[in-house]
């Protein structure tokens, strides 16, 4: 019987210069991004690696249980990958946001492993090469298109959507001083 393709391990790697449409998502599918804070501690480190030259950002949203971001690694940060740096922070100030809402908001995120008590990010991120202009688009159209999605229903068009690049380029709106033009890239 043939391994299903839904089996199969996601392809998280990624090499540096090369951009990459990218998703993690929250473990178990908890809506832990539905709250601002949440998701200034996610705009907080991408605008830190991303003025530290170690990424490139060109697209992103931040839904209520995932992100998808279109980016390009530049260099190690010390010794870990800017992605490793970016989770492992988030993953940080998560927990000191949820330790001091409560206990019980936390024990979502609990974990039995030698080397943490808590997990905030599902293993195995998507990583998507983008190899042409065409393929660009397409997912940064789905990347903008993300909070109209039916189940969301976040936004009545994606330039409404703050925390999303969508303004950045239907209305040159500069909300967010880490993106990069993609369309520049091809």
């Amino acid at each position: 019987m043939n391994e299903s393709v839904f089996d199969k391990a996601r392809n998280s790697e990624m090499q540096y210069g090369e951009i990459y449409f990218w998703t993690a998502t929250i473990r178990n599918w908890h809506s832990l991004l539905m709250a601002e804070n949440y998701k200034e501690i996610i705009i907080e480190s991408i605008r830190n690696l991303s003025q530290c030259g170690l990424i490139d950002v060109f697209a992103f949203v931040i839904m209520p249980n995932h992100l998808h971001l279109i980016w390009r690694l530049n260099k190690l940060n010390g010794k870990e990958s800017p992605k490793s740096s970016f989770l492992k922070y988030t993953a940080h100030q998560f927990k000191k946001m949820l330790s001091v809402s409560g206990q019980n908001a936390l024990l979502k995120y609990k974990v039995d492993s030698e080397n943490k008590n808590y997990e905030f990010w599902k293993r195995d991120s998507l990583a998507i090469i983008l190899f042409t202009k065409e393929v660009a688009l397409q997912k940064l159209t789905y990347i903008h298109n993300n909070p109209l999605a039916s189940h969301w229903n976040l936004a009545c068009s994606p330039f409404d959507y703050y925390y999303s690049s969508a303004p950045y380029y239907e209305r040159d709106e500069k909300n967010f001083d880490f993106l990069k033009d993609l369309l520049l890239e091809f």
